[in-house]
C-alpha cells in the first residue's frame, strides 16, 4: 500500500497558531501563553513549512490576518484541541477536578451581578481551574464567541442571533428607577405612561438601547432623552440626582450610588418584556468538559430561583 506523507505538526504548534489567530498578534499570543514571542513565531513558521501553505498575512497596522488556508486550519484546530481536552478529561476520569484555563465573555452590565459569585462558586469546587473573563457589549460578545477567543459567554438573549445556543439561567424583568425623593418613588408599581412627561436617562449600549426605547414607544411614549451613558452606574447616579428616570433590568442590593445618591426601583405595570440571561456558546462547536461544567454550575447557582431583578 502506498504511504501518504503526513505533515509533521504538533499540538503545541496548533495551540500557538490558535492563540496568534485569536489575538491577531504573535506578541499578544506570547503574553497570553506565557512564552517568548520567538517561540510562537518559530512554531508557526514550522507549521507553515510543514503544511506547505501560508497561514497569515503580516500587516503592519492591523497585525496578523488569516489566509483562506489559515481560516480553515483555525476552524479545524479549535475542534481538534477541544476533542483533545475532552479525551484527556475522560482518560483521567477527573470531571470533578478540572484544570487549565476557561475563557469566557460576559455582557458588560451583567458582569458585577453575575461574575463574582459565579467565579467563587466554580472555584470552590474546581480550585485548579483558572477563569479568564472579557467584558463586552453584545456585538463584542458575539464576535469573541464566533472567533473562538472565548469558549462561552453570559449574556442577555436579545434574539435573532444565528449559530448560537442559549442555555437559560434566569429572567431579568425591567424596573423603573427614580430618585428616592421623587413623588412616585414610594409606589410598588408604575405604568410607563405615568412618566410620559419626565426626562429619560438612557443606558446607551447597542441592543440595550433598542430594547429600552422600544419598550417606551410600545407604551405610546416618545422619550425625552436628557442624558445617555454607556455606564450602568453613571445612569443610576444621574437618576439619583434628579436628572430623569431610567429603566434597568438588574437591581443592585444597595439603593445607594457611587456618589452617595439614593434610588428606588419600581416594578412596571403591566409587566414589560423581560430579558433572559443565558450561558451562550457556538452551536456547531463541541463544548469542552470545562465549558459544560461551568454552564452546569451557572444553572445551579442562578436557575434554582428566577429573579425579577
Amino acid at each position: 500500500m502506498a504511504r501518504f506523507n503526513r505533515p509533521d505538526m504538533t499540538l503545541v504548534q496548533l495551540q500557538y497558531f490558535v492563540a496568534a489567530a485569536s489575538k491577531h498578534s504573535m506578541t499578544e499570543a506570547s503574553i497570553d501563553l506565557h512564552v517568548a514571542q520567538s517561540a510562537v513565531s518559530t512554531a508557526i513558521g514550522q507549521l507553515e513549512r510543514s503544511l506547505g501553505v501560508q497561514l497569515f498575512i503580516r500587516q503592519r497596522s492591523k497585525g496578523l490576518a488569516l489566509t483562506d488556508a489559515g481560516e480553515q486550519l483555525l476552524r479545524d484546530s479549535r475542534a481538534l484541541l477541544a476533542q483533545v481536552d475532552e479525551m484527556t478529561d475522560t482518560v483521567r476520569g477527573r470531571h470533578y477536578d478540572l484544570r487549565g484555563t476557561l475563557r469566557i465573555a460576559c455582557f458588560v452590565t451583567l458582569a458585577p451581578f453575575v461574575l463574582p459569585k459565579l467565579i467563587s462558586h466554580v472555584q470552590e469546587q474546581h480550585p485548579a481551574l483558572s477563569i479568564d473573563v472579557i467584558e463586552a457589549d453584545l456585538d463584542g460578545t458575539v464576535e469573541l464567541l464566533m472567533t473562538g477567543a472565548v469558549e462561552g459567554a453570559i449574556a442577555y438573549d436579545f434574539g435573532e442571533l444565528h449559530d448560537l445556543t442559549f442555555d437559560h439561567l434566569y429572567t431579568a424583568a425591567p424596573h423603573v428607577i427614580l430618585p428616592a425623593h421623587h413623588p412616585l418613588a414610594r409606589r410598588k408599581r408604575l405604568k410607563l405612561t405615568e412618566l410620559a412627561d419626565h426626562d429619560f436617562v438612557l443606558l446607551d449600549i447597542p441592543h440595550s438601547r433598542e430594547y429600552f426605547l422600544g419598550m417606551l414607544r410600545e407604551a405610546g411614549i416618545d422619550p425625552r432623552i436628557r442624558y445617555s451613558s454607556r455606564s450602568y452606574e453613571t445612569v443610576r447616579s444621574l437618576v439619583a440626582r434628579g436628572h430623569g428616570f431610567s429603566i434597568l433590568n438588574n437591581v443592585p442590593m444597595s439603593p445607594r450610588t457611587y456618589d452617595g445618591g439614593e434610588l428606588r426601583s419600581i416594578a412596571i405595570a403591566p409587566p414589560a418584556p423581560a430579558l433572559d440571561v443565558s450561558f451562550v456558546r457556538v452551536s456547531n462547536v463541541r463544548p469542552t468538559t470545562r465549558t459544560r461544567v461551568f454552564a452546569t454550575l451557572a444553572r445551579e447557582l442562578f436557575g434554582a430561583t428566577a429573579t425579577d431583578g
